[in-house]
């Protein structure tokens, strides 16, 4: 039963909920990112550039042969990798963009410590003496 108890505390920590949390949240983020990757950024681009589909972007090695040997033709797809660099700019981007607005939010927060309290009224402090006065006599 020891083993089950210490599974129980590590999965019920603050920490790995954290984690699973973020580990939720950047899964869908990277769907909206995925998105406005391949269905808002890249067919403009690709309008722009003449109509180019950038995942269809391909060289294709021809059939070969040489002596009994037949080679047949490969496909080099570099749109794939366009596409897949595109994705990660954007989401380095976004991420960046993410970080750099949570900075600016917590120098903020650091900026705007509480005031410290006012002194208190002379009429306050000699009230405040007369009782620790009469306390000690007491």
């Amino acid at each position: 039963m020891g083993m089950v108890k210490e599974f129980k505390e590590f999965a019920l920590r603050g920490n790995v909920m954290d984690l699973a949390v973020g580990v939720i949240m950047g899964a869908s983020f990277g769907k909206i990112v995925n998105s406005l990757v391949s269905d808002i950024l890249t067919p403009p681009l690709g309008y722009i550039l003449g109509g180019v589909n950038f995942t269809e972007l391909d060289y294709k090695f021809p059939e070969k042969t040489i002596g009994d040997i037949v080679l047949k033709p490969a496909t080099l797809s570099y749109g794939k990798f366009l596409q897949a660099t595109f994705d990660f700019i954007i989401v380095a981007a976004c991420v960046f963009a993410m970080v750099k607005v949570m900075n600016n939010l917590q120098r903020r927060m650091k900026e705007q410590k509480p005031a410290t309290p006012a002194e208190p009224p002379a009429d306050v402090k000699l009230l405040g003496e007369i009782r620790d006065l009469l306390k000690s006599r007491g």
